[in-house]
């Protein structure tokens, strides 16, 4: 394994494995490793793909979620890096081992690497070294028309190739693949622009609410300040009556003070008078 992401295969080791270093769940060697809570490590790609369905550890079935994965401890990455692994060409010829840290870097460009033609219609595989040679020559490979219609044609095409044909082909298909993208657009903004009418009938449904709203309040505090005015004018006329009988009442009281202090004083002389008239008496 190793490139599919779920471990590498304990055949490809050249020395026996310590179970600490296997997936729990793929039991191949782990690759991008990481670990739960519980101490236990998997391969990154076997324990996602477990916490999909489950939400336990799947060796001791403790509660764990994909947050709660952790790096490996670092003695057991280094004892993990330098286990010793044979290339994963090795049956197609390649003889080389290195330890687990460099491996990908040596199978990225190992020369017994089994590829694909990279001709688009070609099912042919061959090694790295070997499939170069073959794209060059490869019946489905294809090539600048050499009568310079600048269409590109496999070899097997180039007896039957009519350039002003092929030209006329390519620009209908050209034609075609505009209108589908004009239509698509046209759609596109016309969709855009009923969502956005939409949007402004509704902004302008909810601002004329909210302007009736501020009518109605306007109206309201307009009949409260006439009240108030209303209010304000009758207590003015109010105090101005009562300033007027205030001033009336004064007037009344200063008119009657003379009159009050006349009839104090003829009692006080009368009284005088009889106190007189009698000393005379007890005098006789």
């Amino acid at each position: 394994m190793g490139s599919s992401g779920m471990g590498y295969d304990t055949d490809r080791f050249l020395s026996a494995i310590n179970d600490a270093l296997t997936c729990c769940i793929c039991r191949d060697v782990l690759e991008d490793p990481v670990q739960a809570p519980c101490e236990h490590a998997y391969c990154r790609t076997c324990i996602e793909a477990w916490l999909v369905h489950e939400t336990t550890c799947p060796e001791d079935r403790r509660p764990l979620s994909l947050s709660a994965l952790r790096p490996l401890f670092r003695y057991m990455r280094n004892d993990l890096n330098k286990l010793q692994i044979w290339c994963k060409n090795r049956a197609y010829g390649c003889d080389h081992n290195c330890a687990l840290e460099f491996i990908i870097s040596h199978e990225r460009s190992c020369e017994y690497e089994r590829l694909k033609c990279p001709n688009e219609r070609c099912a042919y595989f061959a090694s790295r070294q070997q499939i170069a040679e073959h794209a060059r020559h490869c019946e489905h490979s294809r090539r600048e028309c050499p009568e310079g219609c600048g269409l590109l044609i496999t070899r097997p095409a180039e007896a039957s190739h009519n350039c002003i044909q092929e030209l006329r082909i390519s620009l209908d298909v050209l034609r075609s693949e505009i209108t589908c993208k004009y239509e698509e657009q046209k759609h596109e903004l016309e969709l855009r622009l009923d969502m956005q009418r939409n949007h402004m009938i509704q902004k302008e449904a909810t601002l004329q609410s909210q302007l009736d709203a501020l009518t109605l309040e306007n109206s309201r505090l307009a009949q409260n300040v006439k009240l108030l005015m209303d209010m304000e004018l009758s207590r003015r006329q109010e105090v101005e009556s009562l300033e007027l009988e205030k001033r009336e009442l004064m007037e009344l009281l200063r008119k009657s003070v003379p009159a009050s202090g006349a009839m104090a004083a003829a009692p006080r002389a009368t009284v005088k008078r009889n106190n007189t008239f009698t000393g005379k008496i007890s005098t006789v």
